[in-house]
Protein backbone atom coordinates (compact mmCIF):
# COMPACT_ATOMS: atom_id res chain seq x y z
CA UNK A 1 0.00 0.00 0.00
CA UNK A 2 2.53 2.15 1.14
CA UNK A 3 4.05 1.86 -2.91
CA UNK A 4 0.59 3.47 -4.44
CA UNK A 5 1.17 6.73 -3.97
CA UNK A 6 4.50 6.54 -5.81
CA UNK A 7 3.01 4.19 -8.53
CA UNK A 8 0.16 6.39 -8.84
CA UNK A 9 1.97 9.79 -9.31
CA UNK A 10 4.77 7.54 -12.00
CA UNK A 11 1.46 6.70 -14.52
CA UNK A 12 0.81 10.48 -13.78
CA UNK A 13 3.42 11.67 -15.73
CA UNK A 14 4.10 8.80 -18.24
CA UNK A 15 5.57 9.93 -21.25
CA UNK A 16 6.91 12.89 -19.56
CA UNK A 17 10.83 12.05 -20.71
CA UNK A 18 9.88 11.19 -24.29
CA UNK A 19 7.49 14.58 -25.09
CA UNK A 20 10.48 16.74 -23.22
CA UNK A 21 13.17 15.52 -25.82
CA UNK A 22 11.17 16.13 -28.26
CA UNK A 23 9.97 19.19 -27.61
CA UNK A 24 13.72 20.04 -27.01
CA UNK A 25 14.34 19.10 -30.81
CA UNK A 26 11.31 21.07 -31.58
CA UNK A 27 12.66 24.15 -29.92
CA UNK A 28 16.35 24.14 -31.24
CA UNK A 29 15.05 25.03 -34.55
CA UNK A 30 13.42 27.83 -33.02
CA UNK A 31 16.68 30.03 -34.03
CA UNK A 32 15.16 33.30 -33.82
CA UNK A 33 13.00 32.69 -30.87
CA UNK A 34 16.33 32.18 -29.24
CA UNK A 35 18.40 34.32 -30.50
CA UNK A 36 15.99 37.14 -29.55
CA UNK A 37 14.96 35.74 -25.53
CA UNK A 38 17.26 38.19 -24.07
CA UNK A 39 16.12 41.56 -26.18
CA UNK A 40 14.21 43.01 -23.40
CA UNK A 41 16.38 41.75 -20.57
CA UNK A 42 19.36 43.40 -22.38
CA UNK A 43 17.78 46.48 -23.14
CA UNK A 44 17.04 47.42 -19.79
CA UNK A 45 20.13 46.42 -18.56
CA UNK A 46 21.93 48.77 -20.89
CA UNK A 47 19.49 51.49 -19.68
CA UNK A 48 20.13 51.09 -16.08
CA UNK A 49 23.94 51.22 -17.44
CA UNK A 50 23.54 54.68 -18.65
CA UNK A 51 21.08 56.05 -16.23
CA UNK A 52 22.17 54.86 -12.79
CA UNK A 53 25.25 52.54 -12.87
CA UNK A 54 24.66 51.59 -9.20
CA UNK A 55 21.50 49.50 -10.01
CA UNK A 56 23.51 46.93 -12.57
CA UNK A 57 23.64 44.40 -9.99
CA UNK A 58 19.98 44.42 -8.99
CA UNK A 59 19.15 45.00 -12.87
CA UNK A 60 20.92 41.49 -12.93
CA UNK A 61 19.52 39.38 -10.54
CA UNK A 62 16.13 41.10 -12.15
CA UNK A 63 17.06 39.83 -15.47
CA UNK A 64 17.86 36.55 -14.61
CA UNK A 65 14.39 35.95 -12.45
CA UNK A 66 12.30 38.08 -15.94
CA UNK A 67 14.11 35.56 -17.86
CA UNK A 68 12.48 32.52 -16.06
CA UNK A 69 9.42 34.21 -15.84
CA UNK A 70 9.15 34.46 -19.34
CA UNK A 71 9.48 31.16 -20.29
CA UNK A 72 5.39 31.07 -19.14
CA UNK A 73 4.99 32.95 -22.26
CA UNK A 74 6.62 30.20 -24.43
CA UNK A 75 5.17 27.70 -23.08
CA UNK A 76 1.79 29.70 -23.33
CA UNK A 77 2.74 30.22 -27.12
CA UNK A 78 3.92 26.84 -28.12
CA UNK A 79 0.79 25.10 -26.32
CA UNK A 80 -1.45 27.11 -28.46
CA UNK A 81 0.24 26.76 -31.52
CA UNK A 82 0.09 22.74 -31.08
CA UNK A 83 -3.51 22.86 -30.27
CA UNK A 84 -4.62 25.59 -32.71
CA UNK A 85 -2.24 25.10 -35.76
CA UNK A 86 -1.15 21.93 -35.74
CA UNK A 87 -4.10 19.99 -33.79
CA UNK A 88 -0.85 18.07 -32.26
CA UNK A 89 -2.11 17.63 -29.21
CA UNK A 90 -4.67 15.31 -30.20
CA UNK A 91 -2.02 12.98 -32.04
CA UNK A 92 0.83 13.26 -29.29
CA UNK A 93 -2.49 12.27 -26.34
CA UNK A 94 -3.77 9.57 -28.98
CA UNK A 95 -0.98 7.02 -27.32
CA UNK A 96 -0.13 6.22 -23.59
CA UNK A 97 1.18 9.88 -22.37
CA UNK A 98 -1.24 11.75 -19.97
CA UNK A 99 -1.98 15.19 -20.33
CA UNK A 100 -0.28 16.29 -17.07
CA UNK A 101 3.33 14.46 -18.94
CA UNK A 102 2.49 16.44 -21.92
CA UNK A 103 2.45 19.82 -20.24
CA UNK A 104 5.52 19.14 -17.53
CA UNK A 105 7.12 17.48 -21.01
CA UNK A 106 6.77 20.75 -22.79
CA UNK A 107 7.65 23.28 -20.10
CA UNK A 108 10.77 21.38 -19.27
CA UNK A 109 11.77 20.82 -23.01
CA UNK A 110 11.47 24.54 -23.40
CA UNK A 111 13.23 25.75 -19.81
CA UNK A 112 16.15 23.05 -21.20
CA UNK A 113 16.20 25.29 -24.67
CA UNK A 114 16.12 28.68 -23.10
CA UNK A 115 18.58 27.97 -20.27
CA UNK A 116 21.70 28.95 -21.48
CA UNK A 117 21.25 32.17 -22.18
CA UNK A 118 20.08 32.72 -18.45
CA UNK A 119 22.97 30.81 -17.38
CA UNK A 120 25.34 33.55 -19.27
CA UNK A 121 23.11 35.71 -17.14
CA UNK A 122 23.92 34.12 -13.75
CA UNK A 123 28.14 34.29 -14.64
CA UNK A 124 27.84 38.28 -15.72
CA UNK A 125 25.73 38.87 -12.41
CA UNK A 126 28.59 37.04 -10.39
CA UNK A 127 31.53 39.53 -11.77
CA UNK A 128 28.89 42.23 -10.76
CA UNK A 129 26.89 41.17 -7.47
CA UNK A 130 29.17 40.04 -4.43
CA UNK A 131 26.82 36.20 -4.33
CA UNK A 132 27.74 33.84 -1.86
CA UNK A 133 27.07 30.39 -2.26
CA UNK A 134 24.17 30.56 -0.18
CA UNK A 135 22.72 33.74 -2.18
CA UNK A 136 23.57 31.98 -5.29
CA UNK A 137 21.40 28.85 -4.18
CA UNK A 138 18.54 31.45 -3.07
CA UNK A 139 18.43 32.90 -6.37
CA UNK A 140 18.41 29.93 -8.08
CA UNK A 141 15.62 28.14 -5.54
CA UNK A 142 13.41 31.47 -6.66
CA UNK A 143 14.48 31.12 -10.48
CA UNK A 144 12.74 27.71 -9.94
CA UNK A 145 9.56 28.98 -8.41
CA UNK A 146 9.28 31.32 -10.92
CA UNK A 147 9.24 29.38 -13.38
CA UNK A 148 7.15 26.42 -12.22
CA UNK A 149 4.56 29.57 -11.82
CA UNK A 150 4.94 31.03 -14.77
CA UNK A 151 5.18 27.51 -17.06
CA UNK A 152 2.01 26.71 -15.38
CA UNK A 153 -0.05 30.33 -16.14
CA UNK A 154 1.17 29.86 -19.42
CA UNK A 155 -0.36 26.73 -19.74
CA UNK A 156 -3.58 27.63 -18.28
CA UNK A 157 -4.26 30.68 -20.49
CA UNK A 158 -3.15 28.45 -23.58
CA UNK A 159 -6.26 26.67 -23.80
CA UNK A 160 -8.22 30.21 -23.23
CA UNK A 161 -7.48 31.26 -27.19
CA UNK A 162 -8.87 29.97 -29.86
CA UNK A 163 -6.94 32.37 -32.67
CA UNK A 164 -3.32 32.95 -32.88
CA UNK A 165 -3.14 36.36 -33.71
CA UNK A 166 -4.86 37.02 -30.60
CA UNK A 167 -1.63 34.93 -28.46
CA UNK A 168 1.44 36.75 -29.52
CA UNK A 169 -0.58 40.58 -28.07
CA UNK A 170 -1.45 39.13 -24.59
CA UNK A 171 0.75 36.91 -23.81
CA UNK A 172 3.59 39.66 -24.27
CA UNK A 173 1.52 42.42 -22.94
CA UNK A 174 0.64 40.06 -19.48
CA UNK A 175 3.82 38.59 -19.04
CA UNK A 176 5.94 41.95 -19.53
CA UNK A 177 3.84 44.06 -17.70
CA UNK A 178 3.77 42.13 -14.23
CA UNK A 179 7.75 41.61 -15.50
CA UNK A 180 8.95 44.76 -16.07
CA UNK A 181 6.46 47.74 -14.63
CA UNK A 182 6.58 45.05 -11.45
CA UNK A 183 9.74 46.31 -9.16
CA UNK A 184 11.84 43.34 -10.98
CA UNK A 185 14.78 45.34 -12.27
CA UNK A 186 14.49 48.04 -9.82
CA UNK A 187 14.52 48.34 -6.12
CA UNK A 188 11.12 47.70 -4.64
CA UNK A 189 11.77 51.08 -2.35
CA UNK A 190 10.87 52.60 -6.18
CA UNK A 191 7.56 51.58 -5.92
CA UNK A 192 4.65 53.28 -4.15
CA UNK A 193 4.32 51.93 -0.60
CA UNK A 194 0.34 51.53 -0.57
CA UNK A 195 0.89 48.78 -3.46
CA UNK A 196 4.26 46.53 -2.16
CA UNK A 197 1.77 44.14 -0.40
CA UNK A 198 0.15 43.74 -4.22
CA UNK A 199 3.62 43.07 -6.06
CA UNK A 200 4.99 41.12 -3.29
CA UNK A 201 2.05 38.91 -4.28
CA UNK A 202 3.35 38.64 -7.91
CA UNK A 203 5.72 35.40 -8.15
CA UNK A 204 8.79 37.63 -10.23
CA UNK A 205 8.59 40.67 -7.86
CA UNK A 206 8.15 38.90 -5.19
CA UNK A 207 11.33 37.07 -5.69
CA UNK A 208 13.12 39.67 -6.68
CA UNK A 209 12.35 41.44 -3.61
CA UNK A 210 13.05 38.69 -1.73
CA UNK A 211 16.72 38.77 -3.37
CA UNK A 212 17.23 42.29 -3.17
CA UNK A 213 16.64 42.39 0.79
CA UNK A 214 18.87 39.20 0.80
CA UNK A 215 21.37 41.55 -1.19
CA UNK A 216 21.09 44.52 1.07
CA UNK A 217 19.14 46.84 -1.62
CA UNK A 218 16.14 46.73 0.22
CA UNK A 219 14.69 46.47 3.71
CA UNK A 220 11.71 44.20 4.18
CA UNK A 221 9.96 43.79 7.79
CA UNK A 222 9.67 39.87 8.83
CA UNK A 223 5.90 40.16 7.93
CA UNK A 224 6.41 41.25 3.90
CA UNK A 225 8.95 38.78 4.16
CA UNK A 226 6.60 36.25 4.99
CA UNK A 227 3.96 37.31 2.83
CA UNK A 228 6.36 37.26 -0.58
CA UNK A 229 8.30 33.48 0.62
CA UNK A 230 4.98 32.27 1.27
CA UNK A 231 2.49 33.70 -1.36
CA UNK A 232 5.47 32.57 -4.04
CA UNK A 233 5.48 28.94 -2.87
CA UNK A 234 1.65 28.48 -2.29
CA UNK A 235 1.10 30.34 -5.33
CA UNK A 236 3.36 28.21 -7.27
CA UNK A 237 2.12 25.03 -5.87
CA UNK A 238 -1.21 25.89 -6.66
CA UNK A 239 -0.55 26.71 -10.01
CA UNK A 240 0.95 23.91 -10.86
CA UNK A 241 -1.31 22.11 -9.80
CA UNK A 242 -4.28 23.83 -11.48
CA UNK A 243 -2.35 23.16 -14.48
CA UNK A 244 -2.25 19.63 -14.06
CA UNK A 245 -5.93 19.42 -13.53
CA UNK A 246 -6.57 21.83 -16.25
CA UNK A 247 -4.40 19.45 -18.37
CA UNK A 248 -6.80 16.81 -17.27
CA UNK A 249 -9.46 18.54 -18.25
CA UNK A 250 -9.39 20.67 -21.18
CA UNK A 251 -7.15 17.54 -23.07
CA UNK A 252 -9.15 14.59 -22.38
CA UNK A 253 -12.34 15.91 -21.43
CA UNK A 254 -12.70 15.04 -18.05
Amino acid sequence: MRTEPAATAARAFRGTAAFLWAEVLQQQNERLAMATSMVVQSVILVFVYILDPSLLGVAFVGAILFSTFVMGQRVLNEAAYLRIDHKANDLYLAGPMTPEAYFLGMSVGILIVYLPPVVLLGVLATLIVPLSVATGLLLLGLSGVVWLAAASIGYIFSTFFRDNRAIWAYSSLFFNIFGVLAPVFYPLGYFPAALRPLVLLMPPSAAAALMQSVLGVTQLPPLEVALAAGGLVVEALALFAVAVYWARRTVRGE
